[in-house]
């Protein structure tokens, strides 16, 4: 053993020059003496994370586990931590509704990503923006993998010990040990109602009814006073509909019943869809412009489009309809016949990989 252990050092010695040598910075997560749980943890992570290839989970570099004290080598994330950028106020102001948005897409990436396209599905177990790490362009990388399960593929849920963050935790699990992957998305609510209020998910500052946000949102979304509990600077009249539409998606991510909140590809799905729309540079736009009325005088074209999308998000569709009241003028007709088929997977299912 102390053969292993030697060589396991001058392994990570080597590793660590290497890095110096190529000026690649990285971060060392060290387990503490004789803790045979984060050792276990540790083992876990490295399980994990050899399976896993995705640009929004941190990437682990290296390791060294047969050590005293046993080491993890992660890329280092210079940018510090998401609840960092929320709740420090000198680096709040800096984060933009839509830098709010594109991070609360890359995590919900990442999380799908865990939950369907690896060959074992993973529950990470401990989503909050502490675990959320951005880079220095605001990308998201979803981090500490210590608590993940992995879920047979014969099984749905697991009967574990309650573990995680008792702000972020499923209520339901906590009551009764039973893991799906349903409590990574209350979890990920969590999130998106400290992107969208600025709060933390649990404070001793705010009345004792409103200390939990989860409860506090919710009920300030029953009483439809989303509006006072905004962050204010990410609030203006361009935004204040997707603010809204990200909020009831957040407010179904906490629902109380597992079963009666989307999957984590759902709210992919409509994330994705609202972040799409958002750039659109026709989004915002008034179709009724006096330069779209000239545009119009001339001969139009009207095309009969039908359109199957099987039981697929139509997210976007509806805003399009405009353009048939536009075109009064038809002097050509032409019928195009579109079979998109079932739901869409936002990509995941061809990112699938098997790994041993």
């Amino acid at each position: 053993m102390t053969r292993v252990g030697s060589l396991a050092r001058e392994a990570m010695e080597l590793f660590t020059n290497e890095c110096w040598r190529d000026k690649k910075e990285v971060a060392i997560k060290k387990s503490k003496i004789n803790d045979q749980s984060q050792i276990e943890q540790f083992v876990n992570e490295v399980i994990v994370l050899t399976q896993v290839n995705h640009k929004n989970v941190v990437k682990l570099l290296g390791c060294c586990l047969e050590t005293e004290v046993p080491l993890l080598v992660y890329e280092f994330i210079r940018n510090g931590t998401l609840s960092d950028h929320i709740h420090n106020k000198s680096l709040s102001s800096s984060l933009s509704w839509e830098k709010r948005l594109k991070i609360a897409v890359e995590t919900e990436g990442a999380l799908a990503y865990l939950h369907f396209s690896t060959s074992i599905p993973n529950i990470h177990r401990d989503v909050k923006t502490t675990n959320i790490l951005l880079d220095n362009n605001y990308m998201a990388k979803v981090s500490d993998f210590g608590a993940l399960k992995l879920v047979p593929l014969d099984k749905t849920q697991l009967t574990t010990l309650v573990q995680g963050t008792f702000e972020y935790l499923d209520p339901e699990y906590f009551h009764t040990s039973q893991l799906t992957e349903k409590s990574d998305v209350y979890s990920f609510g969590v999130v998106v109602t400290e992107l969208l209020t600025g709060n933390e998910a649990l404070s001793f500052t705010r009345p004792e009814s409103d200390r939990n946000l989860a409860m506090y949102f919710v009920s300030t979304m029953k009483e439809d006073r989303l509006v006072q509990i905004l962050e204010d600077h990410i609030v203006n009249e361009g935004n204040i509909e997707e603010l809204k539409e990200v909020a009831n998606l957040a407010k179904r991510c906490l629902r109380v019943r597992g079963e009666d909140r989307p999957s984590m590809k759902e709210v992919s799905m409509e994330l994705e869809g609202l972040s799409i729309m958002g750039k659109h540079p026709w989004g915002n736009a008034d179709l009724y412009t006096e330069e779209t009325e000239c545009l119009l005088t001339g001969p139009t074209h009207t095309f009969n489009i039908d359109v199957d999308i099987g039981s697929s998000s139509t997210t976007g569709y509806d805003s399009m309809r405009k353009t048939e009241d536009l075109l009064t003028g038809p002097t050509h007709t032409s019928n195009i016949d579109v079979d998109i088929g079932s739901s869409s997977t936002t990509g995941y299912d061809s990112m699938r990989r098997t790994m041993y």
